[in-house]
Formats: structure tokens, sequence, C-alpha cells
């Protein structure tokens, strides 16, 4: 019963362990569901499942006929149009991240966009590259495709055909990456984003915003780079950099510090005043359109001999199948593709789908982002996920649906087909400064280091291992390393998790570390364990460590002294040299087995029960023995264990569990489980864990249910205490008040004591009486 007593309340039950609790309630019997039901269900068919199986791959069927086309379409005309503007830029400059031609970058910003539209679930990111994602490609290109030192640049056949090669390995990484990305999704494995966790993913990203800063230097400086891949390419790029930094283009360098800073203070403006400011200034593509103009009305290329975009292809090339050998050859960086495109584009459409209530689903951005891919791929482009800052664009100039993103790719389409030529002129080092710029929100994730020292230090190293990682070993190799070190956290973690003694808080039935408040209540003789984790192999022994460290001794040691101290007992009483005589004990002076001489004599019978039913004496092993005896003093009679969040064992921790809990049962310490959760305690039962000494009696529903059982059961004994303690002399060696006593003394006084007691307050007699403690 429950009574509400003002902001407190009263509970009125029964002390329950497991088995009380279920006796007096019983538990229905639940059908759990078997592998052949679920496969069952899921080869089942019916016309709901249908229409969910449609709906499901096809969203478009869900949302475009409620489309409120009158309230929505201006709004998606807007935002359409300026993130297609931005969508054409960042294509042509990201394109040079993947060391391909400007305008294959056209591609990449078209048709991922179109399938995306059908099959994804997001309605607010803008599909297209990623300068993340465009460098792995890139650096995969590169690689394969590397540049070949004795091309002139007067031989424009071989330049053509290296920028093929490189364009047909881009589009066949890109195609791999979404067969990846769509087999996951068909086989509903979305999940494995989780182990991607914010801290690796901004890392991560931080550390490619650095490679990609260092990659667009080669073009805001004008100079000529060999490229590198691999280990440590950063560092050998920037010592290109500063061995040719005499050579720097002037035009390219000027250009490129105007467009950086006056696109930086406007995008502060747009950000500052965003409130006031109904569509952002598109201060990118004025900057680009000015830039074309002055580069072509001075004619830059010839005067100051910069690089520019140069001729693009009107229209689109006709699709390619993907080369199997360089499938062969990047497996590794395909996958690594998949995730990291996958993780971002997920990310962020979570944010936005949180922000404007809507659902998306996980497994089915990968069928949509896969296909995407595929289709990109095989059609030229490169890997697609989602710019945040072109997500933004989309988002805050008004975008409803992904019709925003549909007149986007409207916008890529008309530029490739009518009016790409006029972007010819402008320069690369514009493009390389627009990419550095657009940098700046991943650059910030610096600022995430000291909020991490704060909060969470694992995370800072997760962030810290990941971004150093990346920077020294490259993308793929980074990536790998950072997920290792996130994934060795987890398990460093659930193998030395911090294990605490607790204590009742206050007289009620709260417990927490008895380390942390003044006011707690400890009874006399318990101990209470809390360990906050699974207990498996790896921390089974970090496990009893602790544990044999919060009761103040090892059991097995406590154990085999005893077992030492009763053979030397046995030995007296066998020689004569302890008698119990007319109620005393006679002893003489003798010199008994050194302890090693113990050790090496059937050293097996040190880890059995200590016998002592065969003795005419009981012994309290917590009061001092004669002949010198030393057996150490434990001072506790019950240990709970707190298994409220520990929520799996197995075998290997369960087998060390039983072995522990039978070690302190040896030494007559009472061993009781609070809070097991259900399914553990039915495994548990299954895997054959209790037997005679291990039983389901000692499962309490919780710490308190044990800890008022324990104080009602030692409560039976609270009697004893008018038990005086009778001296009991040794005429040698003259001990007083020692731990042995004569059973047929003890039981004397037991029952003088029960005579004595008329009234019947003692009801329950100990099964072991010694006289020599006061209870």
């Amino acid at each position: 019963m429950i009574e509400a007593v003002g902001n407190q309340y009263v509970v009125s039950r029964p002390i329950y362990s497991e088995n009380a609790f279920h006796t007096e309630h019983e538990k229905l019997h639940r059908y759990h569901k078997t592998f052949l039901d679920h496969v069952r269900v899921f080869f089942g068919c019916s016309r709901e499942k249908a229409k969910r199986i449609a709906y499901t791959f096809f969203p478009i069927a869900s949302w475009l006929p409620v489309y409120p086309f009158k309230e929505w379409i201006l709004s998606d005309i807007v935002s359409g149009i300026s993130t297609g503007l931005v969508a054409v830029l960042q294509g042509l400059a990201f394109a040079l991240l993947v060391n391909v031609t400007p305008g294959y970058g056209l591609y990449a910003a078209f048709f991922p966009v179109i399938i995306y539209f059908f099959f994804g679930t997001s309605k607010h990111i803008s599909v297209g590259p990623f300068p993340v994602l465009s460098l792995m490609v890139g650096t995969a290109v590169l690689r394969l495709a590397p540049d070949d030192p004795s091309i002139s640049a007067n031989n424009t056949e071989a330049i053509t055909l290296l920028n093929e090669k490189r364009v047909v390995v881009a589009a066949s990484i890109t195609v791999l990456a979404g067969i990846f990305q769509l087999a996951m999704g068909l086989l509903q494995i979305g999940f494995i984003v989780i182990y991607l966790s914010d801290s690796l993913i901004s890392g991560f990203t931080t550390a490619a915003a650095i490679h990609v800063l260092v990659s667009q230097l080669k073009f805001v400086f004008g100079l000529t780079v060999e490229p590198y891949s691999g280990p440590l390419a950063l560092f050998y790029t920037l010592k290109g950099i500063f061995i040719q930094i005499t050579d720097t283009n002037i035009a390219d360098l000027v250009t490129s510090i105007i467009i950086m800073v006056v696109v930086f203070a406007v995008k502060e403006i747009n950000d500052r005043f965003k409130a006031k400011i109904p569509v952002p200034i598109p201060i990118e593509v004025i900057m680009t359109v000015i830039a074309t103009g002055v580069s072509y009305g001075f004619n830059f290329k010839d005067k100051y001999k910069v690089d520019i975009v140069g001729k693009l292809e009107k229209g689109f090339q006709p699709p390619m199948a993907p080369s199997i050998s360089v499938f062969q050859d990047c497996i590794a960086d395909g996958f690594s593709i998949a995730i990291v495109g996958f993780a971002v584009a997920f990310s962020v459409a979570k944010v936005y789908s949180i922000k404007h209530d809507y659902i998306i689903d996980g497994n089915q951005e990968l069928v949509a982002f896969g296909l995407s891919n595929i289709f990109n791929g095989c059609f030229k482009g490169f890997a697609a996920s989602t710019a945040l800052s072109r997500s933004a664009v989309q988002e805050s100039t008004g975008g409803k649906t992904q019709i925003a993103g549909l007149l986007s790719a409207i916008i890529v389409m008309i530029v490739t087909l009518a009016i790409g030529f006029l972007l010819e002129p402008l320069q690369k080092s514009v493009l390389g400064a627009l990419v550095i710029i657009n940098l700046k929100g991943m650059l910030m994730q610096f600022n995430e280091l000291p909020v991490l020292f704060r909060k969470d230090k694992y995370d800072l190293l997760v962030w810290i291992v990941t971004f150093l990682a990346a920077v020294l070993l490259g993308l793929d190799l980074g990536l790998a390393a950072g997920v290792g070190f996130e994934l060795l956290t987890v398990v460093f973690r659930a193998q030395f998790p911090k294990c605490s003694q607790i204590a009742n808080v206050g007289g009620s039935n709260i417990y927490k570390n008895r380390k942390d408040y003044k006011n707690i209540y400890e009874p006399q003789g318990v101990k209470i364990f809390r360990c906050p984790s699974p207990i498996f192999f790896a921390n089974i022994d970090f496990f009893k460590d602790k544990l044999i460290a919060a009761v103040g001794f090892n059991p097995l040691r406590i154990l085999r002294k005893r077992n030492k101290a009763l053979r030397k007992i046995r030995k007296l009483l066998n020689k004569g040299e302890l008698q119990w005589t007319k109620g005393m004990i006679n002893t003489s002076s003798c010199n008994i087995d050194s302890e090693e001489e113990l050790d090496n004599n059937h050293i097996e019978e040190l880890d059995q029960p200590t016998y002592t039913a065969d003795l005419p004496i009981t012994i309290n092993w917590n009061e001092d023995l004669p002949n010198n005896i030393s057996v150490p003093k434990i001072d506790i009679h019950s240990l709970i264990l707190d298994f409220g969040a520990v929520s799996f064992l197995d075998m290997s921790g369960m087998k060390g569990l039983k072995g522990a809990l039978k070690e302190f049962l040896k030494i007559e310490v009472d061993i009781y489980i609070a809070g097991i959760d259900d399914n553990l305690l039915e495994k548990l039962e299954r895997c054959g864990f209790f037997d005679d000494e291990i039983t389901t009696s000692m499962i309490f529903l919780s710490i308190h249910d044990a800890v008022l059982h324990i104080l009602a059961k030692k409560d039976d004994m609270s009697n004893l205490n008018n038990l005086k303690e009778k001296e009991t002399r040794f005429f040698a060696n003259q001990y007083t008040n020692l731990g042995i006593s004569s059973k047929d003394s003890a039981e004397k006084e037991a029952e003088l004591l029960a005579n004595e007691n008329k009234n019947g307050s003692l009801r329950n007699r100990a099964n072991s009486v010694t006289v020599a403690s006061a209870l």
C-alpha cells in the first residue's frame, strides 16, 4: 500500500525476495518470438504490408499528393533558386578537390538531387557535393591516377587521357560507395552509423577541413604542386607549397584575399541580421559574377597567367559502366566514403527533422543515397552527401520540401545546358577561396574542445585522437583509427567500471555512494557493493578485485588461514596438548608445524569449507585463539551486491562471479543480490548458476528489501546480548577470553539462558553458539 502525505509517501508492504514476490504475485507467461516467427513475419504478405512497403521505398507517394501548393510553392521556388546558384558554385569548386575538371562538379550537383527527390525522407537537406567526401574521392583518384611528371603542359592529348582516367576512377568509387549504402539500407543496418559518435564526426570533419584548406592553397597562390596521398600527405603538400612560395601568382592571391574578405564579412552580416533579412544575401553568387566579368574583361588568363575553369562541356555525357579494377583497388575507400557520407547527411537531416517535427528513416536514407550515388557515378559524377552551408541556405530561405531541391537541380541543369560557357573565364583561385571560406563552420569545431574537457574526457580523447589520426595518416586510415579508438574507450569504460560502496542516506530507502554524503546509515556487519557495468570476460577479474577491496579482505585467504588454524588445533587435540577436562582446557608448550609445512601438505584441503562438526569445541574466528594461532578477523556477516546496473553476464563472468560468491559463503558471509533484471535472472537460471549453495533465496527486489531482511534475521539473536562471557582458562599459557569453548558447556549455558527467558522472547537460537562474543 502506498499513501501520499504532502510531498512524502509512505509504503507499507512485505519484504520481498524474488521467491517471495513470485509466490505472492503470479507472473504471466509471455510468448517470445523465435527466429522462425520473425522470418515468417518478414516474408508474409498482406495489402497493408504492401502499402507500407510502397510508402517506405517511395516516400514521395506519401507527401506529394497532400502538398499544400498555394501555401508552400512560392517559398520552395525562392529556396530552390537560391540553393541552385550556390550548388553550381560549390559543384565547380568541389570538383577541384576530386582532381577532375570543374564541369563534372555540375553533374554531381544535379543527378543525386533528382534521385533523392523520389526516395529521400528529409525535406530540408540539399543533396550534392560535400568537401570531405570530395577530398576522400580525390585522395583515391590521386593514388590510382597520379600526375605524370613526364607530361608537358603542351601535351593536351596526354592531359586529356589522364583527366578521363581520373573521371572513371572517381565515378567508379562513387558507384561502389552507392552499392555499399544501398546494400546496408536493404539489409536494414542503418544503425551502423551509431558507431560514429558526435565527437568522432566532429574531430574527423575538422581534420578533413584542414586537408581541404591545404589542398586549396595551391589554387590561392597560383602554384603547381605535386599531389600527394597517404600518411603525412598534408605535410608533403605544405612542404611543396613553401618551396615554391616565391613563385606565387599575385593576381590569384589578391583575388582570393578580396573574395574571402568580402564573402566572410557578408556572411557574418547574414548571420547577425538573419531575423531582419528575408533572404540571405547571395554574396558567393555576386562575387563569382563580378570575378568572372573582371577576369574576362581584363584578360587575366593571358595577362597574368592565371589558371581558369576553362571549357565546360555543354550538356550531359552518356552513362558509363564503372571499372571493376577500380572496385578491387578501392573497397576500403568506397566503404569509408559510404559511411562518412551517410553519417554527415543523416546527422544534418536529423537536426532539421527535429526542428520541423517530422520523422526520417535511417534505412531509407541509406537506400536513397545509395541509388543517388550509383546513378550519379554512372553519369560521371562524384560522391554526394549534403553540404552544411547549402542545406542551411535551402532551409533558411523558406524551403518546405524537396521540391526546393528539385528546383535547385533545374538551375544546375540550365547552367549545364545553356549558360555554362559564361563561367569559363572564372579563376580557379576564386573557387578555391570559396571552398576555404565555406570551411568556417567545420574549423569552428575547435571550440568544442573546452566544452568536451569540462563534460567528458573520453569524448575529448576521441575527438583529439580522430583529428590527429586523420591529419597524420589521411582521411581513410584516420577514420578507421578513430573508430577503433572510440570502441576501445567503450571497452575500457566497461572493463574498468566505477564500482562503489553504497549506504543508506537519511534513513530512507535511498542508497548512494557512501563517500558523497554525511547523513548515512550502514548496518553493522553489512556491506553493499554496486557495479554499474555488465560483468563479462574482460572485467570479471577487475570486479573481484574491487569487491575484495570494498569488503577489506580476501575471502580465499581467510578460508585458507582458517583451515590452517583448524589443522593446528586438531593436531594439538590429537597430541593431548589441548584438552577439555572438567570444564577446563589444558595446554602445554609445544612446537607445531610451520606454515610452510602446512602449505605443502594437502594444499587442496585449504580451499574447502571449514569443518568443525567432529570437534568437541566451537570456534569463534573473530576472537583470539590459543598457542599464538593467528587468523585474520572479519567485521561483516552479510554482503549485498547491487546489480541494478548490470545488463548482462557472459559465461566467463558467470563462472567468475559464482566462484567469488562461494568463497564468501565458505567463510560464513551471507550473500544477497538486489535489483537484478528479470531477463538476467532468467539467464542465470537457464545457465545453471544456482545450486545448493547459491540459491534464488538470496535474490531480492531492492537493496532496501535485502537490508531489512538482514536486520530482521539478525534481530533473532539480539537477546543473546544478555549472555555473559565466561572465562576460559589455559593452564600452561594462561589464555583467557579465547575464541574456542566446549560445545557441551555452550549448550548448557544456552539451555540455562532459555530457562531464564521464560517470556519466550528468544524465538530462534543460532546454529552455533559461541560464548566468547557478545552479540
